[in-house]
């Protein structure tokens, strides 16, 4: 679970592609471990599971009803020997649902796990709206292990930012800012990234490549300053690697303009 930007998406394909043995779904082949798709917009169970069969290779030749597409659901998890399912931006499947439909949702995903004859293990990624699923029942929650992405902090993550700024510049044999100015960098970078580490990463990535296209010998608070013009589209009042009272300014805001903190 977190929020847009976190790095949430960035890790579940990480583990999902750099796990050791894991066979991926692929054309042709009727074996794999673990099956990963994004849950349609507007969720409902019937057009969840319509996708999880196109994941699986099984996309539906006719209408069927609800009950009709998970029992083909379960059955071809079993025939492709699926061990996981990814279920991304899982939080839409409790979104706009009547309790009725809530209960419905949470008792087709505990039967997938308590399956007798071929039981599979959820893997569910999604904002923080998710909680409100997975808390829906009991049952749900005591089966899961939960991960939270936290937000970075301005003052306590500062030297964990220092660290990963310096790793990416290593990386690409541009030396960083000197002592002096490392901290305030690393604290105007956390509030430009909304406090996101997947953000941040990418923040880091486009200072970096401003550096690079302008054949600078360091990285300085300038190079993100420029990435962050080219990303937001800001004037410099509302740029956070310029402005003086930067903790003011919405950094999730396009194309900011004066009066705009």
């Amino acid at each position: 679970i977190g929020a847009s930007g976190s790095g949430k998406s960035t890790a579940i394909d990480r583990l999902l592609t750099k796990t050791s043995g894991l066979i991926l779904p692929q054309e042709g082949q009727d074996h794999c471990d673990v099956v990963s798709l994004m849950v349609p917009s507007p969720a409902t169970l019937k057009s969840v599971g319509r996708s999880i069969l196109e994941a699986l290779g099984r996309p539906l030749r006719r209408e069927r009803t609800t009950d009709a597409i998970w029992e083909l659901v379960r059955g071809f998890l079993k025939e492709r020997k699926v061990l996981f399912l990814h279920l991304d931006e899982a939080q839409d499947i409790a979104r706009h649902q009547t309790p009725k439909e809530m209960q419905s949702v949470i008792n087709t995903l505990k039967s997938l796990m308590q399956s007798r004859s071929w039981p599979v293990g959820l893997i569910l990624s999604g904002m923080p709206g998710l909680k409100d699923l997975l808390n829906y029942d009991p049952q749900l929650a005591r089966r899961v292990f939960p991960l939270e992405l936290p937000r970075l902090s301005p003052l306590g993550d500062i030297g964990e930012v220092r660290a990963v700024v310096g790793f990416y510049s290593a990386e690409v044999g541009i030396p960083w800012e000197p002592e002096a100015t490392a901290a305030d960098v690393a604290a105007r970078l956390i509030h430009a990234a909304d406090r996101e580490f997947g953000l941040l990463i990418e923040m880091t990535i486009d200072g970096l490549e401003e550096a690079l296209h302008s054949g600078a010998s360091s990285l300085s608070v300038e190079h993100f300053a420029a990435a962050f013009s080219r990303r937001s589209g800001c004037i410099a009042g509302l740029n956070p690697f310029i402005a003086d009272e930067y903790e003011r300014i919405d950094v999730r805001k396009l194309l900011g303009r004066e009066g705009e903190e």
